[in-house]
């Protein structure tokens, strides 16, 4: 049995790779990561492939040695598979299982020595081979799949895995195959040889880049973009790369194609394999690639997302939301504790402290040092870790860390709170566990989260500031309400003082004077009583002919005198009398402001079973539609050029409104206005 020098090409190449996967395997085995049979099951299928390469060069007995390099290459993974399966993963394979295994093994073994001591003839030795080949590559399999199936936080172990299936169920397809003719097809074994140098760089570039720390989840999963871009253009622009030097190559000195190709593929995968071994930062962002495409996160982001805006969503107190954003912080990283500090003019001072034994009241940071420069350039430091900072452009480093930051006892992680590109603070969060590396998905959750409760802090604070602008928007229109009443009292004893002098000696006078100023000062002393607040607004049942007739005689000093048609004593409603009256008395008062003194103000009423309704319409000067909709009833807009503050049918519309009802307008210039009022019933 013999191959051509294409299938010798590929099959030395795949040697070397084997040889560099060996060193790699032993090389992990001295610092206890992997088992030593790995390293020896590398070592047996590196002397396997040499034995191919060379089987020309070994007749007559290269059909025996074949068999027994292809017994000792099956036999050594089989039993490093299922070494690991017994190391790494928490059930053991079933006895029977196990001991079966050593007996076909040993039974292999034994007949594959005798073997090469006997003269059997070259196509026996072929159908050893096949029938071989065909039930260890299933062998193989089911053991592979028990150590993949029960491995959970050993990611390296699965990456091995998924380099032996390659093998494996190729080894399987070929062998089933050669069942067919019971011969060995060299293009075959060309091909097989291809595909053990591809796992073998596989599960080199995996050991040589992938940790094996046993917290992280090894479920495997990959993702959308390795799917779609990965398969599409790395495999064709790299087809093309190849076919073009090759095809150069061929052009100019003749030769094979597969020569060339299995010569290439051997020169660019050990140049690669030295660049890896000897780049810190290429194994680093090779292992943050593998990582992000080939397994399963660390972090379930759906459900820490939903998680997070649950918390963030809940009301809180101004003074409980610092406290919010550290637990919710602590929580999502599984931390102990933490600390807060946000931006303050142009300094970043301490708001709030969780579970941390140092003092940070003192540790004010300028938002110009490099610390803060850093934090605004999204970097997350990890003190006492050493994080990798792939996907990072910039390159600060921990020596840019305040001094004080050294007296915080285990410190894990500090991270910036951004909105945009302005930094409003940072979080310290405290981790007692000593064995806590940093990931890249740690730093890609902590920039996402950092934001989001940025924007949760900004908009508290906006709050707060909107809060306070109404409460002085408040004072301000409370201020315009109380001078509009003052007016109205000073403008009653302004008509006092000024008739005073002429009818001093009339005692119809005298006694309406003394009726004037008493209603001054029970208004007054209301208008005070609700500054004060000490007493909640005296609400009770009132009869509304009485309301409105106080409001009129309130009004008879001014022309022209409103009317009413009779108002049965029946019509009854719940309401402060002097609030109520003031509503009537303003639209009374702004009728007559806009009314002739030979003009009219009729007030009428309509009643149903719950709803009265009260009508003030004259014959003034009337409003035009953009006006009632746009100013009316805003306050501090008035018709009344000098001589109003226009808070008077805001006020009134705001009572009503807060008893229940409600007012409308209906107006045309030159033609007059109408009031209609809705109050509710009572009773």
């Amino acid at each position: 049995m013999g191959f051509d020098n294409v299938t010798v090409t590929a099959l030395f190449s795949a040697a070397v790779l084997s040889f560099v996967l060996t060193a790699t395997f032993f090389y992990q085995a001295i610092k206890n990561r992997l088992h030593w049979w790995l390293g020896l099951a590398a070592a047996f299928q590196t002397l396997w492939l040499g034995v191919l390469a060379g089987s020309d060069l070994l007749a007559p007995f290269n059909s025996n040695l074949i068999f027994l390099a292809e017994s000792l290459h099956y036999i050594s993974w089989l039993f490093a598979i299922n070494m690991s399966t017994e190391k790494y993963c928490a059930t053991s394979l079933p006895l029977p299982y196990k001991i079966g295994i050593y007996l076909i093994s040993g039974g292999s073994l034994l007949f594959a020595v005798l073997n090469l001591f006997t003269h059997t003839p070259l196509a026996t030795q072929i159908d050893y081979i096949i029938w071989q080949g065909t039930l260890f590559s299933i062998a193989c399999l089911l053991s592979i799949e028990q150590l993949y199936r029960n491995i959970t936080h050993f990611r390296l172990i699965k990456l091995i895995c998924l380099g032996l299936a390659i093998m494996f169920v190729f080894d399987a397809y070929l062998f089933t195959q050669h069942l067919v003719s019971f011969s060995l097809d060299s293009s075959l074994w060309q091909t097989r040889a291809a595909v053990y140098m591809a796992a073998s760089a596989i599960m080199i570039m995996g050991v040589g880049t992938t940790t094996q720390p046993s917290y992280h989840q090894a479920k495997i999963n990959f993702s959308r973009p390795i799917i779609f871009y990965t398969t599409s253009v790395t495999i064709a622009g790299s087809l093309l790369v190849l076919l073009a030097i090759g095809g150069y190559y061929v052009r100019l000195y003749g030769g094979d194609w597969g020569t060339v190709i299995y010569t290439l593929i051997l020169v660019i995968g050990l140049c690669f394999l030295m660049i890896l071994f000897t780049s810190t930062s290429l194994r680093k962002n090779l292992s943050v690639l593998i990582d992000k495409h080939l397994f399963s996160y660390k972090y379930d982001y759906r459900s820490e997302w939903l998680k997070l805006i649950s918390q963030l969503s809940q009301p809180s107190s101004p003074i409980d939301t610092a406290t919010r954003a550290i637990k919710v912080a602590a929580d999502l990283f599984d931390c102990d504790g933490g600390a807060l500090w946000l931006a303050r003019a142009k300094v970043l001072v301490p708001v709030r402290q969780i579970n941390t034994t140092f003092d940070i009241s003192e540790t004010f940071e300028p938002e110009n040092s490099e610390f803060c420069v850093a934090l605004a350039d999204q970097w997350v430091y990890a003190p006492n870790s050493t994080p990798n900072t792939s996907s990072t452009t910039t390159t600060y480093t921990n020596d840019t860390l305040p001094n004080w930051m050294a007296e915080i006892d285990n410190v894990w992680l500090i991270f910036p709170l951004l909105t945009e590109n302005n930094l409003v603070g940072f979080i310290l969060l405290t981790r007692t566990d000593e064995y806590a590396p940093v990931s890249w998905e740690d730093l890609d959750l902590a920039k996402t989260v950092g934001r989001q409760i940025a924007s949760y802090l900004t908009r508290h604070e906006q709050a707060e500031r909107l809060a306070e602008s109404r409460q002085f928007d408040a004072f301000n229109k409370l201020s315009a309400f109380v001078m509009h009443d003052l007016k109205n009292l000073i403008a009653q004893q302004t008509l006092v003082v000024k008739n005073a002098e002429k009818h001093k000696d009339n005692p119809a006078f005298i006694e309406d004077a003394i009726n004037t100023i008493s209603n001054s000062v029970v208004r007054m002393n209301s208008l005070l009583r609700k500054l004060q607040r000490s007493e909640p607004e005296e609400t009770k049942i009132l009869k509304l002919n009485e309301v409105i007739i106080e409001s009129i005689k309130r009004s008879h000093k001014l022309l022209p005198a409103p009317t009413i048609e009779p108002i049965s004593e029946e019509i009854l409603v719940r309401a402060d009398f002097d609030s109520l009256v003031m509503v009537f008395t303003h639209i009374v008062h702004n009728a007559q402001d806009a009314t002739s003194n030979d003009g009219f103000i009729d007030i009428t009423t309509n009643t149903d079973s719950d709803i009265v309704t009260v009508t003030i319409e004259d014959n003034g000067c009337g409003m035009d539609d953009e006006f009632i909709r746009s100013k009316l009833f805003k306050p501090f807009e008035t018709t009344k050029s000098g001589k109003g503050m226009g808070v008077g049918v805001y006020q009134a519309r705001e009572y009503l409104q807060n008893i229940g009802g409600g007012i409308t307008v209906e107006s045309s210039p030159g033609v007059g206005t109408t009031f209609i009022i809705t109050i509710p019933r009572a009773g």
